[in-house]
């Protein structure tokens, strides 16, 4: 960790942010007077010139720009050292102007990067920006950068193309990243919650309204369900029955061709929409089949949800999703199925959803899972009654695990680690601990990074989730481990098993064994279908104590039909049946726009395999944070009101170390957004606190949060006592007897 004293070598610690906002510590970013002042080639030349190519490429701005030559590697190019004007905890905006220039030049990323070695010695590679440049114009390039800890250097560099080709760079900036105020809280008094836009729904009039989506004939017929979907029950708040009418698409010649209905107009920025209904298809035959609801969204195509129909029964469909700006034309549509299969759909909805109305729905539930009634019992000689003695009851932490996800890097900022330490309990390593991290070069294994974290973790009673031991994506497969025979990859495997949970027996309390096995089969493929269930066996044999996790994405919104609950519950039934030791559910929580029956239906599915569930990498995305704090509220109330859900963990917290934009609950410069403030506050809802007298029977009573407590007792004589005690699980009142003593 960082020293959290005064010094910082980066510049002045007294120096007042407001003073650099407007200050380009760059030196010299225009080249104005004609020369490479405090600029160099990185492993390449570089000169100054007011134009190339006979007149042809002029500076952009200024009279000037600067050009490398005899570039040789991808990583040569034109840098500065700013290592005596960077400071540390301050987000930095970087602007550059560059283009290309040369014989044949192939249009290329150019990047923007920084080279930062820290007070330690580690050397890190920070990306900043990158864009596709050529030789047809300037282009600029944007980007940010944060440096949480204390540095010996600090260089920034341009670079990319293939070799041979040369950057040409006009200006450089980097300042202080301006703050852009938080975006106001959405209106959203008018809208009517509960009332699908879709006209004609119940298809009463006929086929009015809607249309078929390419050349195929649509016609209504009876014989569908007379009852809305499951998910969408609690959302509309009414058992209105259906009236049995479907539409019938046939003559299908493509798998995009099916009914569509215009709903411009309808739709409003924020607001979060769920989407409902039945589908069928009229054979099964060549399946399984896909059907999609999709949404055009001025030309661009939004995900309505997904379903895999097996056979010739209706299913139920059904997601949400979100716009941010007002669109000018939507259309919804359901498409999916092969060509010439009928495609059947009932009962479609499209509403929006109070999100909020379920809130006291879920409080109940909570109270009835998370808590427990406690009844203290005093005892003792204290020379006076103990009747009527001032008790006063405060939880000092609920023993749910809430966790987060953290890198090194991040420990290197005393403030992004006293919000860690104060705010989460569990806690799991983005990258560190993932086989590319831990053995990058065949046998060059590196576990420095993973044991700092665990020791921060341990000195801090921050339990940890082990992620991953293998991933089964192959792009997330490192290429030496790629290039193996498939005997020297069964040793390879072997190897990473036993020399990870040999050096970490009995200090990570889960293991992530085969990631997003939904999603990919590198290993499968290579090894055979036996080796998912014994990468699990091994696991267990050579440390029995962690709980073995699946873990995959997309499991709860509606979204992939292949990674569906049911499908997700195949999968794990298929590798108990091989033997493996499956002793937990991880579901990622990448998500976008919940809702909550959506995410509660799904979990009721996988509830019934009787694994504790775990949201392993919890994230919600808005650019308004008081969506994103909605979004997020909806999560945390979901997961824990729900009796199988065991643990949350959040996939990061501040904005330099989150995985997608706009995920975050605190801003690069330590800034609590909406966001964050919401979590706060639920942290803090969920901690009980009571006070009162203790009775005629020498007892006081109250219902608390599961969790760690702290007990203040006064008595009438002025005698004062304090004690901790532990509110367990457990469905009978807990009885905690306290002894005043003498």
């Amino acid at each position: 960790m960082a020293d959290s004293g005064s010094s910082n070598a980066c510049g002045s610690p007294e120096k007042i942010r407001g003073d650099v906002d407007n200050e380009n510590i760059i030196l010299n970013p225009n080249f104005d007077n004609g020369s490479l002042d405090n600029w160099s080639g990185r492993g390449c030349n570089a000169q100054v010139h007011d134009s190339m190519g006979d007149g042809k490429v002029l500076p952009q701005n200024g009279k000037y720009f600067a050009a490398t030559t005899n570039r040789t590697q991808t990583w040569n190019g034109i840098q500065q050292d700013i290592t005596d004007r960077v400071q540390r905890k301050l987000m930095y905006a970087v602007t550059a102007v560059v283009r290309l220039f040369g014989s044949s030049v192939v249009p290329s990323d150019v990047s923007a990067t920084l080279y930062v070695q820290n007070s330690n010695g580690r050397e890190q590679y920070i990306s900043v920006a990158k864009l596709q440049a050529s030789d047809k114009d300037w282009v600029q390039l944007q980007g940010n950068f944060f440096l949480s800890g204390t540095i010996s250097k600090a260089v920034i560099f341009v670079e990319g193309p293939q070799p041979n080709t040369d950057i040409l760079l006009n200006s450089l900036v980097v300042k202080h990243a301006e703050k852009v105020p938080p975006a106001p809280e959405p209106d959203f008094s008018n809208v009517v919650y509960g009332v699908n836009i879709l006209q004609n729904d119940n298809l009463a009039d006929g086929l009015n309204t809607w249309n078929t989506l390419g050349n195929c004939t649509m016609t209504v017929a009876d014989g569908s369900p007379r009852f809305v979907p499951t998910m969408v029950k609690e959302s509309l708040d009414s058992n209105i029955p259906l009236n049995g009418k479907c539409i019938v698409v046939t003559n299908r010649t493509q798998t995009w061709m099916g009914p569509q209905q215009d709903i411009t107009g309808k739709i409003s920025p924020y607001v979060t929409y769920q989407i409902s209904g039945w589908v069928k298809v009229g054979s099964a035959k060549n399946g399984p089949h896909t059907i999609n609801i999709t949404l055009n969204v001025d030309n661009q195509w939004l995900n309505g949800g997904q379903v895999q129909v097996s056979d010739e029964r209706w299913y139920e469909i059904g997601c949400a999703f979100r716009v941010e700006q007002q669109p000018s034309k939507v259309f919804m549509s359901v498409q999916g199925p092969a060509a010439g299969v009928d495609l059947m759909v009932s009962g479609l909805q499209i509403f929006p959803v109070d999100r909020k109305a379920r809130f006291k729905h879920l409080k109940h539930q909570t109270d009835k899972i998370r808590k427990r009634d406690v009844v203290l019992k005093f005892s003792g000689s204290t020379g006076d009654s103990l009747s009527g003695a001032s008790v006063r009851v405060r939880q000092t932490q609920n023993s749910f695990p809430i966790g987060t996800c953290i890198l090194r890097t991040d420990i290197e900022n005393e403030d992004f680690v006293s919000f860690f330490i104060k705010n989460f309990n569990w806690a799991v390593f983005g990258n560190e601990l993932k086989w590319y991290w831990t053995e990058a070069q065949q046998g060059v294994l590196n576990y420095a990074d993973a044991d700092e974290l665990l020791d921060l973790c341990n000195k801090n009673n921050i339990m940890v989730r082990g992620h991953c031991i293998f991933w089964e994506v192959q792009n997330a497969v490192q290429t030496w481990v790629q290039a193996l025979s498939n005997a020297d990859l069964m040793k390879a495997v072997q190897n990473r098993i036993n020399g990870l949970l040999t050096r970490y027996k009995g200090k990570f309390q889960h293991y992530d064994v085969n990631n997003e096995m939904l999603h990919g089969s590198f290993y499968q493929d290579r090894l055979g279908k036996d080796i998912r269930a014994n990468m699990f066996k091994m696991a267990s044999q050579l440390d029995p104590s962690p709980t073995l996790f699946v873990n995959d994405y997309s499991i709860e919104d509606g979204h992939d039909s292949h990674s569906c609950p049911e499908v997700y519950t195949q999968h794990i039934l298929g590798l108990q049946e091989q033997g493996a030791p499956v002793g937990g559910i991880g579901i990622q929580g990448h998500i976008s726009n919940p809702v909550g029956p959506v995410v509660s239906a799904a979990l009721d599915k996988l509830g019934v395999l009787g694994l504790p569930i775990w949201f392993t990498e919890l994230d919600v995305v808005s650019d308004n944070e008081f969506v994103r704090a909605d979004d997020l509220e909806v999560m945390l109330r979901e997961a824990f009101a729900h009796p199988a859900v065991e643990g949350i963990i959040l996939w990061g917290f501040w904005e330099v170390s989150v995985w997608r934009k706009n995920s975050h609950l605190v801003n690069a410069e330590g800034d609590l957004n909406e966001a964050g403030k919401r979590f706060v506050k639920l942290k803090k809802e969920w901690l009980s606190h009571a006070r009162g007298q203790v009775d005629n029977n020498s007892a006081f009573s109250f219902r608390g949060y599961h969790g760690s407590y702290t007990l203040e007792v006064d008595t009438a004589s002025g005698k004062k006592l304090t004690q901790s005690f532990t509110v367990d699980k457990g469905d009978s009142p807990l009885v905690v007897n306290i002894n005043l003593g003498n």
